[in-house]
């Protein structure tokens, strides 16, 4: 029994092994696929292994064409990224002016500039790592590193698309335009150095999703309670602790090394952090769904409080299990976390829009 106990052990091992080195593209990690855990090289000759010699000679044999120069970019755009940026539709939506065309149209243009900024800092991240990156089993497949792209090409798009950011931001308001200067002066830093200091960039990845909400009511001149925004600010701290936990029990159950920063995180002070954010979280709630009741004249408001309550406590139960990693994924598979959002959205739709 003790001998088929360690061989289930063995098998959940390996399991999370292959999906830290199957995530080539750099999911895991930071928010601009600053790939954290880095597993120990190993040899195949599988094709469709990306960590073998065989898959990076693939990905290399377009280097110095120009298809390979269009599929690299496209890929180092990471548009499965954007989806993030939906998060510009929460203020509109939360002061009851989403289906207004004018303010949908500039919620619509910070998507565009988000997505455009976002990207850009893609581009400088692996421009800064293209030597390490090289030395690494599965990162030396990215556009950049593999030579698809080369470095003066990247960091040229980088200044045309967090240019271009900054220009379409300031044609729209003044407002966004500041948000979206301060976005990418942030993540800048991080790129540069920040993402190294501990605590620093816990801070910074969530700062990226409140720039986002607030984004969206600066584009269209919005005013929100102040409760919504603590409400973004420490959920996001909430989900981005809980991605660091799996990351780290990630590491100590398969023996990845893990970058200078996160060696400065255990388990049970990540524990504390996400603990700490989700009962904020659920105080401004509860704080804004009476404010929604006083000013909306709605007890939808307060009655949305249970779905967003549940919702906390099931994803923490992905966190505990050391799974959580991208927040949009872990929703996506977990379909008990989408229902409970229907029901939240629905509830407030009803408070705000009935």
């Amino acid at each position: 029994m003790a001998s088929t106990d360690g061989e289930a052990e063995s098998a959940e091992a390996a399991a999370k092994r292959v999906e830290v080195e199957t995530d080539a593209e750099g999911t895991i990690g930071a928010e601009f696929g600053d790939e954290v855990l880095e597993p120990e090289p190993k040899k195949s000759d599988d094709i469709k292994d990306k960590s073998s010699d065989a898959y990076h000679a693939k990905v290399t044999a377009k280097a110095g064409t120009t298809a390979g120069l269009v599929t690299g970019l496209i890929k180092e755009l990471r548009p499965k990224q954007w989806v993030k940026n939906v998060l510009v539709l929460a203020v509109p939506f939360a002061a009851g002016e989403i289906l207004d065309p004018v303010v949908l149209w500039h919620a619509v243009v910070a998507f565009i500039v988000f997505s455009m900024a976002a990207s850009g800092i893609y581009f400088v991240n692996d421009a800064i790592d293209v030597e390490a990156d090289r030395q690494h089993p599965t990162k030396r497949n990215r556009p950049i590193a593999a030579g698809l792209i080369p470095v003066p090409i990247a960091y040229a798009v980088c200044v045309l698309l967090l240019g271009g950011s900054l220009l379409i931001s300031g044609l729209t308001s003044t407002p966004l335009l500041i948000v979206m200067a301060v976005y990418i002066a942030v993540q800048l830093g991080y790129c540069f150095g920040l993402k190294h200091q501990p605590v620093i960039d816990l801070c910074i990845v969530a700062s990226g999703f409140l720039l986002r909400a607030i984004a969206g009511g600066a584009a269209a001149g919005l005013v929100i309670t102040q409760w919504f925004y603590l409400i973004v600010a420490f959920g996001s701290l909430f989900m981005v602790a809980g991605k660091r936990y799996a990351e780290v029990k990630l590491a100590m159950e398969t023996g990845a090394k893990i970058r200078k920063s996160l060696k400065a995180y255990s388990p049970s002070y990540l524990r504390f952090v996400w603990a700490i954010a989700a009962a904020i979280t659920i105080m401004s709630y509860a704080l804004w769904a009476y404010d929604i009741r006083e000013f909306e004249m709605s007890r939808w408001g307060l009655i949305s409080i249970v779905p967003m309550v549940v919702a906390i406590l099931r994803y923490a139960v992905d966190i505990d299990k050391g799974v959580a990693g991208e927040p949009e994924e872990v929703v996506l598979k977990d379909k008990v976390l989408m229902v409970l959002g229907l029901i939240l959205a629905g509830c407030l739709f009803l408070a705000f829009y009935l």
